[in-house]
């Protein structure tokens, strides 16, 4: 099983889906240029190692060793010295690719220290950023085009996205990251960030044309709300068209969507299933959510679904 994704979204998933399989990958986005990861990627010319140690993170088992180790990797150093900001697993990961020379060896190995169930990779072995065109970036001229370069500029913009790419064009794929797919029995893309952290998988044209011809199930996991920012007012219709319109070649199985969420929409229930059957796919509706009041995926709940819809096929 191989899940794509950045972030906190691709946690998650992760942290659902090591609940139901045993053999999973993580294949995560690249292109963070903020905070500590940010700030290694720019001294050291690395990767940039955040979403990278989330996704490790989120493979931890639930025994004192694991969860241990998770709050260990997590842990952001405070103060206002050369530490302060860091988290202690993005220093990790970068040590072991300064000695190493290989991103996915010091990924297996920082996954071996952790007992993790699973493995991590990145989506591509070169630092890569993201460009878009944002109508409104200025609220003062909503109608107005601006070019953002950067993934927190683009996340943090109010206005809403156009066209996106990524940089350098000539970007490929990590071959372990191919392989990954190739092999993979299912595939989950979503939720997360749909600009930043999902979409991204789809604009490299091998990892792109890797995921189109796939003999996986496909499933696409959808956002409860729309975030704000780079997809303020979206519906899970309007997910889904961004999705097909940088890979109208990719056909999906299921797309999974939490049930009160698209109730809540009223007749955008019909239309998305019948956004869902133009790609091949069914709509697949439970309950996902988490009961604190916040809007993220429950993982307990999450690996349910999951479960359901891998034992139903």
């Amino acid at each position: 099983m191989v899940a794509l994704g950045g972030g906190h979204g691709l946690h998650v998933t992760l942290s659902a889906l090591r609940r139901v399989v045993t053999d999973l990958t993580g294949i995560v986005t690249v292109a963070d240029n903020g905070g500590s990861s940010g700030r290694l990627r720019e001294e050291f010319g690395v990767l940039p190692p955040g979403d990278l140690r989330m996704a490790l993170a989120a493979l931890c088992g639930d025994d004192e060793w694991g969860q241990t180790w998770a709050k260990v990797l997590q842990y952001r150093f405070t103060g206002d010295g050369e530490l302060g900001g860091h988290v202690v697993g993005n220093v990790l990961i970068t040590a072991l690719w300064e000695l190493l020379g290989e991103h996915a060896a010091g990924l297996d190995w920082v996954g071996r220290l952790l007992d993790a169930e699973g493995r991590v990779l990145p989506m591509a072995d070169e630092p890569l950023d993201i460009e878009a065109q944002v109508r409104g970036h200025d609220p003062a001229a909503p109608d107005t085009l601006t070019t953002v370069r950067g993934q927190k500029e683009i996340a943090l913009s109010p206005g809403s996205v156009t066209t996106i790419r990524l940089t350098p064009p000539t970007a490929t794929a990590s071959p372990e990251a191919l392989a990954a797919i190739a092999a993979a029995d299912w595939i989950f893309l979503g939720p997360g960030s749909w600009y930043t952290s999902v979409i991204p998988h789809l604009l490299l044209p091998d990892l792109r044309q890797a995921l189109e011809e796939a003999r996986a199930r496909k499933v696409v996991v959808l956002n409860l709300l729309g975030e704000d920012g780079e997809t303020t007012g979206y519906t899970n219709v309007d997910l889904l068209a961004a999705l097909f319109e940088r890979a109208p070649e990719l056909r999906l199985d299921l797309v999974l969507a939490d049930r009160a969420a698209v109730q809540r929409r009223g007749a955008e229930a019909d239309e998305l299933a019948a956004a869902v059957a133009s790609a091949g796919g069914t709509l697949v509706l439970a309950d996902i959510a988490a009961d604190d009041g916040e809007a993220h995926h429950d993982p307990q709940k999450l690996a349910d679904a999951c479960a359901q819809i891998i034992g139903n096929v």
